[in-house]
This record gives structure tokens, sequence and C-alpha cells, in this order.
């Protein structure tokens, strides 16, 4: 991989892992179109969501600060209730994590169908929550943030949106816009650096050829353009998501699907 495909690659991530047109489906596409496969593919993938996880703590530093602020009380207040809520909401990917790990990756390597195909389901998503009726539930309870966990677990597919997956469940359960969007980013810090550890663990102890080709260049390059672009599409998401314009990414990603299933059924 060359530093320019990297950089590329990197603000394809940072951008896709927030805007709800599903990071997994865009960066599989870049890396086949690059012709970047195996280990190497593996641990870029790693390199990248690291650097889109500390984008978020960036961009939402003061309600993290606010969270633990309180967690530390050590009393059942707000937002005692709040890491609760993140907590059940890891459960159903947890479960998926552990008991469907490998059946998961055997779905990442099935080639651009299955990515086509989840495509037109977060477009499916996405138009039907904006037209859904809106309800504005002022918290998320915790039965809402299982189910918006389930979402998230689904959204391990490849080409599935998991911010279009959460952001699209948590409206159609009546949830107030802006709480939704912070709670749907935050959620997804804990599974994505539990999976890097994982799979960084696995890369270390594999030791294997594919690993020790990949530039260091390439790594850097790629984790700061993931960051960057990650703090912008953060920031925009949000305001994106209290304006309820999420119907346009649905058009995007029914094209994207499209054209997807359309050239790999070509090939």
């Amino acid at each position: 991989m060359t530093w320019i495909e990297a950089i590329i690659l990197g603000i394809l991530q940072g951008l896709t892992e927030y805007l709800p047109v599903s990071s997994s489906g865009h960066l599989a596409i870049g890396s086949a179109l690059f012709g970047i496969e195996g280990e190497e593919n593996l641990t870029f993938t790693i390199v990248v969501h690291v650097a889109t996880v500390l984008s978020t703590l960036v961009i939402l530093w003061k309600e993290i600060d606010w969270i633990f602020r309180g967690l530390f009380k050590f009393q059942m207040n707000e937002e005692t209730k709040y890491v609760l809520n993140i907590i059940v909401s890891m459960i159903p990917v947890g479960i998926v994590g552990v008991f469907f790990k490998d059946y998961v990756e055997d779905i990442f390597s099935s080639g651009l169908l299955i990515v086509g195909i989840m495509l037109l389901v977060t477009a499916s998503l996405l138009v039907f929550s904006y037209y859904a009726k809106p309800r504005t539930k002022e918290k998320i309870s915790m039965k809402d943030a299982f189910i918006i966990g389930l979402a998230q677990a689904c959204a391990v597919m490849p080409g599935l949106s998991r911010s279009g997956s959460t952001i699209a469940t948590g409206l159609l359960l009546g949830n107030k816009k802006e709480t939704l969007a912070q709670f749907s980013f935050l959620m997804v810090i804990p599974p994505i650096l539990g999976e890097a550890l994982l799979s960084g663990m696995e890369i270390v102890k594999d030791a294997s050829a594919a690993n020790a080709e990949m530039s260091i260049g390439a790594l850097i390059a790629g984790f700061l353009a993931a960051f960057i672009s990650g703090c912008i599409a953060c920031k925009w998401m949000i305001n994106i998501v209290k304006r309820g314009k999420l119907v346009y990414f649905g058009i995007y990603c029914a094209i994207a699907g499209a054209i997807t299933i359309a050239v790999s059924l070509l090939n």
C-alpha cells in the first residue's frame, strides 16, 4: 500500500464512519479497487478505526467529560444511567463478536455483492426513518439502548451503515435527534477499541510477512487522514441529524448499492 492509497482510504474511512453510508462497505470497495487484501488490509483497517475513535473523543470531549465527572461521584445519577445504557447497547455486538466472529470474517471476504445488497438495506432504513412519524423522547431508555445495540450488531455486515442503522432505529423508536446522534457516536467507542485490541494482538502473534510489508509511513498517513476527516464528519453529522436530512444519504446509498451489485455481477 502506498501512502497516497493510505490517505485516500483514510479519508474514506473517516468520512463514512459517521456519515450513514457504511464505512466498512466503502473501505471494502476502496481496498478492492487498489488490490489490497489479507493481513495488510486488516492492519490498515484497525489503524483507521482507532483514528476515528480518537476523532470522536476530540469532538465530543465535553460530553465525555460530563459522563466521567458524574460517574466518579459513585451514585445513581443521570451520568451513571447514561453509562449503563451504553453498556446495555454493547451486549448484542459483544455476542456477535464472541460467537460469530469467524462467520462475520467470511462474509467480509465474500466479495462486493453482499456490500451492494447491504447498501440498499441502509438506504431503505434511512428513507423509512425519514418518513416515519416524528416523536421526541427526551431520554434514551435502557430498552431503547438495547434495541439500538441490536441495530449496531447487525451493522457488522459490510455495507450496512452502523451510524445509519443506529440513528434510524433510534428515530423509529421516537428518540430526540440531538440526543440520539450523541449516543450513537459514543456507544461505538468501546466495541471498536475492543475489536482493535483483539485484532492487534492476533496480528502481533501471527507476525506474518504481509504485516512486515506494511509501510509505517502509509499507516501514519492513513491514520492522520482518517482522524482529520473523522473530526469533520462527526461534527457535520451531528448537525445533519438535527436537521433531519438523512434521506439524501439514503438516495446515495441506493445508487451506490445498485452500482456495486451491477459491477460485482459483471465481474
